[in-house]
């Protein structure tokens, strides 16, 4: 076995300058580099990870000093301070550094670390093991620590064990390797038994999936196995850890059912795939500062279009949890969308009593909040029918000519109300928008309260079934915002049609603005 080579003190060096000392021993200072930082361990072996080049990003180093924070309190039999709970989105190196890198980082400090990883799957949880020991036999990994192993009767996925070779020893003049048995990687599945192993670090990997997430009886049995098997397996109740991370996919998903109990043991950190929406759920609050002016986390990982996509394919709700780590209750929020009657055909106008299209604006072009624009008419049999919604992110300009154009196409029969955010310059856009609609009844209010309280006597009606839409392609967002509210990630349609409702009965909640 090769000697390991340490980087001596200065006073140890004399003559010999530490660049000289670095440049004849490359290996001890890459040890020595690693040894300080698990973020520069990870970016020095990824290339015996993966084949794909390594992005960084700062949510990585973040969590690197986190993970290092909790691992050397074990490290040094320290009283643990706290676990660690993150909820993040996938396709964010989250595996990659927690699952599979992290205790080979805990192995060369500390070889006599015990780890019990787990996920939803067996082999899922068998891959990253297997990650982590290919890691350890490879050259990358043996040129700096040759000395580290997996030990030879002990080599399985789910179950190998590290050594510590020692150098020779000679015994009736045969030479053999003498080794120190370290610590353990077992591997396991949610819900399985771990009957015999503990660990002094736990670590459960998006214990459950997408599809598992929307079956009650699979909640149930995960969350058990959180409450009753998991705290059970540490080797000292004092110091083990256990580091859970996972994207949100329900409201009582193993992540909310632990926050739920509001244990003060766990220190929870929430990191949104964008803060445009879910700027409240980012924890600590002081890591806002990190994503960009256009509220992304990861432009690399996760730009502008790799978001736009993830919502067309994931839904509202999907987008929601999984991005935004806010799982919203499908069905379960404020309006019963089923109650919601769909008609082909508009009925004899002469039924409507009063008209209005509520216009709730929003200034960006391509990204954020939606202008919206709900057509409601009050009929004559109390009911209530919404005949159109135009919903757009559009620039200033192309948003006024739409305004203009529709109230063109609705006719001087049709009230226009706008809604005015509050300060000098909500003031202003609304009076902008007024101008532009010379010629038509047009008034700005100024809304009261929450988005929440101003929906609530309009869900009360939608809810009674006293709603009629006219069946269209805007239909399917319409409910679907409606359904998630107020949790999901857009609210605009919502406050448009509780706008035009409130005006239609003349419930006071905004100030008309004359």
């Amino acid at each position: 076995m090769d000697e390991v080579t340490t980087i001596p003190s200065r006073s140890e060096l004399k003559e010999q300058s530490l660049l000289d000392f670095a440049v004849s021993n490359p290996s001890a200072l890459q040890r020595e580099i690693n040894n300080r930082s698990l973020f520069d361990f990870l970016e020095w072996v990824w290339p015996a990870y993966s084949a794909q080049p390594f992005v960084a990003n700062w949510h990585i180093k973040y969590l690197c000093k986190q993970l290092e924070d909790v691992a050397y309190r074990v490290g040094n039999r320290q009283p643990k301070k706290h676990d660690l709970l993150i909820n993040i989105s996938p396709g964010t190196t989250k595996t990659a550094l927690c699952s599979i890198i992290f205790p080979v980082w805990c192995w060369t400090k500390w070889p006599w670390m015990k780890f019990i990883t787990a996920s939803y799957s067996s082999d899922l949880a068998l891959e990253s093991a297997e990650y982590s020991r290919d890691i350890i036999k490879s050259t990358r990994f043996k040129s700096v620590y040759p000395e580290i192993v997996i030990k030879a009767d002990k080599d399985s996925k789910g179950n190998f064990k590290i050594a510590v070779n020692k150098g020779n020893v000679t015994n009736n003049k045969r030479k053999l390797q003498r080794q120190e048995i370290g610590g353990n990687r077992f591997s396991t599945s949610v819900g399985a038994t771990c009957t015999g192993y503990h660990a002094d670090i736990f670590i459960w990997d998006d214990p459950i999936n997408p599809q598992q997430a929307v079956s009650p009886n699979q909640l149930k049995t995960v969350n058990h196995w959180m409450d009753q098997t998991v705290p059970t397996r540490k080797t000292s109740k004092e110091n083990s850890v256990i580091i859970g991370i996972m994207q949100r996919l329900h409201q009582n998903d193993p992540s909310g059912h632990l926050l739920e109990k509001q244990k003060k043991n766990i220190k929870h950190i929430c990191l949104p795939g964008e803060s445009i929406h879910f700027k409240k759920f980012i924890k600590p609050k002081k890591l806002l500062k990190k994503y960009t002016k256009d509220g992304l986390f990861d432009k690399h990982r996760m730009g502008k279009s790799v978001l736009e996509e993830l919502e067309a394919d994931l839904g509202q709700y999907g987008y929601a949890g999984q991005i935004g780590q806010n799982p919203a209750p499908p069905g379960g929020g404020l309006f019963k969308v089923a109650n919601f009657t769909v008609s082909a055909q508009l009925m004899d106008r002469r039924q409507i009593v009063k008209s209005v299209r509520y216009w709730d604006k929003a200034g960006t072009a391509g990204g954020g909040a939606y202008t919206v624009g709900v057509k409601m008419h009050l009929l004559k049999n109390k009911f209530f029918l919404i005949e159109d919604v135009k919903r757009g992110q559009w620039s200033t300009e192309v948003r006024e000519r739409i305004i203009r154009q529709t109230a063109i196409v609705d006719g001087t029969d049709v009230d226009i109300v706008i809604e005015q955010e509050g300060g000098s310059g909500g003031k202003e856009s609304a009076e902008a928008t007024i101008r532009n609609l010379a010629g038509f009844r047009v008034k700005a209010e100024r809304p009261i309260g929450d988005k929440t309280k101003r929906a609530d006597a309009y869900s009360v009606q939608v809810n009674n079934g006293s709603f009629i839409l006219i069946s269209a392609d805007w239909n399917t967002r319409f409910k679907e915002e409606h359904e998630l509210f107020p949790n999901g990630t857009y609210k605009d349609q919502v406050d448009s049609a509780s706008g035009a409702f409130n005006f239609l009965v003349k419930k006071r909640t905004a100030k008309r603005i004359t």
